[in-house]
């Protein structure tokens, strides 16, 4: 490591490192969004192969990340991160100056594969970084927010690619950033701490092939890969309870706090995702704005990257039961404005209101998802966030979508006040699933809504999960 850093300096350059990461992986998902009528055009592909070249980052991503959370268990938090982004940065050159559609899918699937090893690996180091209770808190608080940012940002540059640019380049930028994680990462990131146990392979082929078969299923609206999906998923619970080293201890999500905050990332990652997606669509189909004009109609989203310290400050004062109901109280809010979608001031209210009420979620969601982890468990523990992140966008956009469709098609006259119709109905169904929400994490967190105080840190450090 470079002399000149002092060992905090050094811990700061560091999670710089791994949350530009975290964004960039996040960003990925989104940056092709755009742009894809350009890749329609150059290789001449279908509206099936659109789709597929649309969700194969996610679904390898999505599919992956337990394994690729125990593989850094296994292995190494800082080996399975540095190989997790230099895979991201040679398949995203390769998608940039592929030749043809199967080159570009394949690169497609193999960024996933990256993202799902650096991802999982990145949060385990990032409480390594962070020893101490507090400042991990704090670490953790802005975490929760980088998501939000990613996705923010690859909206963002996915127009602006769309609009002065060629496709291509919009593998650049994972290109890049996984290049410089591998080159300041080697320098910047703590040793591998590594465990002894062995890797349920069985585990991680019935997860992958349930997570990719149910989220593929949703997205193609295929109902029996969808169900094969959950059976497999199914068959993954059962060997899980009865294997000796599993994929994922089922200790993990059965706690009760961790099991609420990682219903809040689920549900917070659908509002998100769907939100973009049908105003994106509304604003272009009905309204006739342009791709870049489209994208710059989110900026009020980027409100999210001042939420994360403040959301710390938040947690150290009241704790994490009122900061979490706080936020999905105002993300029921925002998306009642947000489902008024004919009224410009009640929209432009909804996406002020819905980045404060994300990054409180998504704070305080992090920071009671990773509390009281056992060290060789943070990459699984890791994992799971990130698996709820992942996951929340493709159910919520093949539900609330499905939603939308229906209401539209229920109204006779049709066209753009159909269409209006249905986007708002679909957004608006997504306020009592916050209400839902942050009932149950009023009900999970009762007990340890007094640990901001001294006291309580102390009883509740002695009686937390180890």
């Amino acid at each position: 490591m470079p002399s000149f850093l002092t060992d905090r300096s050094r811990n700061v350059a560091a999670f710089a490192v791994l949350g530009g990461a975290q964004v960039t992986l996040v960003a990925a998902i989104t940056l092709l969004t755009v742009p894809l009528p350009a890749v329609q055009r150059e290789f001449g592909l279908g509206q099936g192969d659109l789709a597929l070249l649309t969700s194969a980052y996610g679904l390898t991503f999505g599919g992956l990340l337990l394994l690729g959370g125990r593989l850094a268990d296994r292995w190494g938090a800082r080996e399975v991160f540095l190989a997790g982004m230099a895979l991201l940065a040679l398949a995203s050159a390769a998608g940039g100056l592929a030749p043809d559609h199967v080159v570009l899918l394949a690169a497609r699937f193999v960024q996933g594969v990256g993202a799902a090893m650096a991802a999982p690996a990145a949060v385990s180091l990032v409480t390594r970084l962070r020893p101490d209770a507090r400042e991990r808190e704090r670490a953790l608080a802005v975490w929760g927010t980088l998501s939000v940012t990613g996705a923010v940002a690859g909206s963002l540059l996915s127009g602006l690619v769309a609009a002065v640019t060629s496709w291509r380049w919009s593998f650049l930028l994972p290109a890049a950033v996984g290049v410089a994680a591998v080159a300041a990462g080697a320098f910047l990131l703590p040793p591998a701490t590594r465990t002894a146990a062995r890797l349920d392979v069985p585990g991680a082929l019935l997860a992958t092939a349930g997570l990719v078969a149910f989220a593929y299923g949703l997205l193609e609206g295929a109902t029996a890969v969808t169900a094969t999906g959950v059976l497999l998923a199914a068959g993954f619970v059962v060997l899980q309870a009865r294997t000796p080293h599993p994929l994922l201890p089922l200790r993990l999500v059965a706690h009760r706090r961790r099991g609420a905050a990682l219903l809040v990332v689920f549900v917070t990652a659908a509002a998100s995702a769907t939100t973009t997606f049908l105003l994106s669509l509304y604003m272009q189909q009905v309204r006739g704005l342009s791709p870049i004009s489209t994208s710059l109609a989110f900026l009020p989203f980027l409100l999210v990257v001042v939420m994360g310290p403040l959301s710390g400050r938040l947690l150290r004062r009241f704790g994490v039961r009122p900061v979490l109901v706080a936020g999905l109280l105002l993300a029921a809010v925002s998306m009642l404005l947000l489902g008024r979608v004919a009224s410009e001031g009640s929209v432009l209210a909804g996406l002020l209101v819905f980045p404060v009420a994300s990054g409180l979620a998504f704070s305080g969601a992090t920071v009671a998802a990773l509390d009281g982890v056992r060290a060789e468990d943070a990459g699984a523990a890791g994992a799971l966030v990130n698996t709820a992140m992942e996951a929340g966008p493709t159910v919520g956009l093949a539900v609330l979508v499905a939603l939308a469709a229906a209401r539209t098609g229920g109204i006779p006259a049709g066209g753009a006040r159909a269409m209006t119709e249905g986007y708002g109905f679909a957004l608006t169904a997504m306020a009592p699933v916050f209400l839902l929400a942050a009932a149950t994490v009023a009900v999970a967190f009762t007990h340890t809504a007094f640990t901001h105080t001294a006291a309580g840190r102390t009883a509740f450090a002695q009686t937390r999960e180890r």
